[in-house]
């Protein structure tokens, strides 16, 4: 009953959010007692009955045609990737549950090389539930200077880009603007979990955070989803103080699970300037590891 829960749970989100005259329905002035329209308007959009729609929110109905979910998107004005997680919701509550624990996630030789060869351009992999796999020198300065920069290589200690914007208040500083931030992570993990409803690893996580969490919890709780492809953020860093970066969110060939950020910065501005002193005052020593041998005597 939980997936078709989540499904009428979407449903009822994007229904609250619509108002008569946003999809050219006469409002008489009418007192409502929820927000949003009716389940009789929506249904009249969609070209579907009343009762179809309504046991369908309530996880009475399984098994919606795409036909149909594709004319219920259209009504509620879904964009394309809220058509998307409405389809793999639908899909997921016909499912049989299979509980699987999903093995250790991995990063190719390819992406890492791809990460060295990007220079001093702060870059990071992530995992399906938002794990850092990998990063560069630079990545690591930008992003989590205060972590070790070896944790990505054990799979049971590497850091969680949603626990680090929610739960460390050294990350949660680095962002002017960080409820918008957390908007995006929230937004981004609600898409995957749809396409992953028997992630053990994921629910776990999501449990976490919406107990220790209420900010999570919150946003969770609206529903809305979006893919994490490109967004600009100012940045608070400890060591070079303010910059604006676009972080682009990148999939390597192939690969539906895992991610390739990059921050980059506007040719020739302070914040290009900032990203360069970072990358300076983080790199390693030029000095040689033994000193070298004195004349003889």
């Amino acid at each position: 009953m939980g997936k078709q829960r989540e499904l009428g749970n979407f449903l009822r989100t994007r229904r609250a959010q619509l108002r008569p005259e946003d999809v050219g329905l006469p409002d008489y002035g009418d007192r409502r007692r929820v927000p949003g329209l009716r389940r009789e308007e929506l249904a009249l959009l969609a070209g579907v009955s009343s009762s179809y729609y309504t046991r369908l929110e309530q996880g009475q109905s399984m098994g919606p045609s795409p036909e149909v979910l594709d004319a219920i998107g259209r009504a509620l004005h879904l964009d394309e990737a809220e058509q998307r997680h409405l389809h793999d919701l639908a899909d997921r509550a016909k499912r049989r549950t299979v509980v699987h624990r999903p093995p250790a996630e991995h990063v190719d030789a390819a992406t890492l090389d791809l990460l060295e060869a990007v220079g001093d351009v702060p870059a990071l992999v992530s995992g399906r539930r938002s794990d850092v796999l990998a990063w560069n020198r630079t990545g690591h300065a930008l992003f989590a200077s205060h972590l070790d920069p070896a944790c990505p290589a054990d799979p049971g200690n590497r850091p969680n880009l949603a626990r680090l914007i929610f739960l460390d208040p050294h990350t949660r500083a680095l962002y002017a603007d960080w409820p918008s931030k957390a908007r995006a992570v929230v937004e981004n993990l609600r898409m995957t979990a749809g396409r992953h409803p028997d992630d053990t690893l994921l629910t776990s996580l999501v449990d976490e955070l919406t107990v220790r969490s209420p900010k999570f919890a919150a946003m969770w709780a609206d529903h809305r989803v979006s893919p994490c492809d490109s967004a600009v953020y100012e940045m608070h860093h400890p060591l070079v103080g303010s910059l604006t970066v676009r972080q682009h969110s990148l999939r390597p060939p192939q690969d539906e699970e895992r991610r390739i950020v990059l921050a980059v910065t506007e040719p020739g501005s302070p914040s290009q300037a900032a990203l360069r002193l970072l990358s300076g005052v983080t790199a390693p020593s030029a000095r040689p590891e033994h000193p070298a041998p004195g004349p003889a005597s």
